[in-house]
């Protein structure tokens, strides 16, 4: 492990890394468990991971953790993940003011459980004054919803006349996202072998590079991050241009 992170360039980190960790319920089913000892299991990935990004110093780690379309699956999953969350949450905050690691939530938190979002919220609040990695937790969120929020919240900012409809930009736009006080992403990684994006940061992704790995969430560890780091590395970012382009702006 220690070799491969000796390889990456430290100067030429991603600043924004995004993770669908996948594959939970399907580790478990493979050992004979339930879905929920899956889950379980993912927290060390979590713990693992948001380790290895804060001593490599990436300025932001955001992982998909509870989708709006998870709300449909059987309610014992569902409440056995909100319990896990609030537990995980209430064990992991002294650690988060240790490493110095501000956490952020995106996604429609009305639709949480009290006791969910009160925790949450502090959390949130003790960890309001750290200044090292940004730690964003997407929780009931899809992109889909993100996108329709934020153009009725532009519609009604239109109506109300604080917004001029000729002047709307990219830059507009981007105001009204979950995501408008953070980078778009630069890395995504999905786990456990899906080969899609699953209805996540739809409108960020869209110049990021995408890393898939076979290894379930549950088995993914700093060893993983960091081949996936160094395979970003190996590619050539060119946004549009064409290579000669890149050559002649550096």
């Amino acid at each position: 492990m220690e070799d491969l992170k000796d390889k990456i360039d430290l100067s030429r980190l991603p600043r924004h890394i995004a993770i669908i960790m996948d594959g939970n319920g399907r580790w478990a089913k493979e050992k004979g468990e339930d879905r929920l000892f899956g889950h379980f299991h993912g927290v060390e990935s979590v713990r693992n991971i948001v380790e290895g990004c804060a001593e490599l110093g990436i300025g932001y780690l955001t992982l998909y953790a509870f989708s709006t379309e998870n709300w449909d699956r059987p309610e014992n999953e569902v409440n056995g993940l909100m319990a896990l969350l609030v537990d995980t949450i209430r064990r992991e905050v002294d650690t988060l003011n240790k490493n110095n690691i501000k956490m952020h939530v995106i996604g429609d938190m009305n639709l949480l459980p009290k006791y969910a979002f009160d925790e949450l919220e502090e959390a949130r609040e003790m960890t309001s004054q750290n200044t090292g990695l940004n730690l964003v937790m997407a929780l009931s969120y899809s992109s889909r919803w993100e996108l329709l929020n934020a153009v009725k919240n532009i519609a009604l900012d239109v109506q109300s006349g604080k917004v001029n409809p000729q002047l709307i930009n990219y830059d507009t736009l981007e105001k009204y996202l979950c995501t408008s006080d953070f980078p778009d992403p630069e890395l995504m990684i999905r786990t456990s072998g899906e080969y899609r994006i699953s209805n996540f940061l739809l409108y960020q992704l869209a110049y990021a590079e995408l890393y898939f790995t076979n290894t379930r969430w549950p088995d993914f560890r700093k060893d993983n991050l960091y081949e996936a780091i160094l395979d970003f590395q190996g590619r050539e970012r060119r946004f549009g241009k064409i290579t000669e382009q890149l050559h002649v702006s550096s």
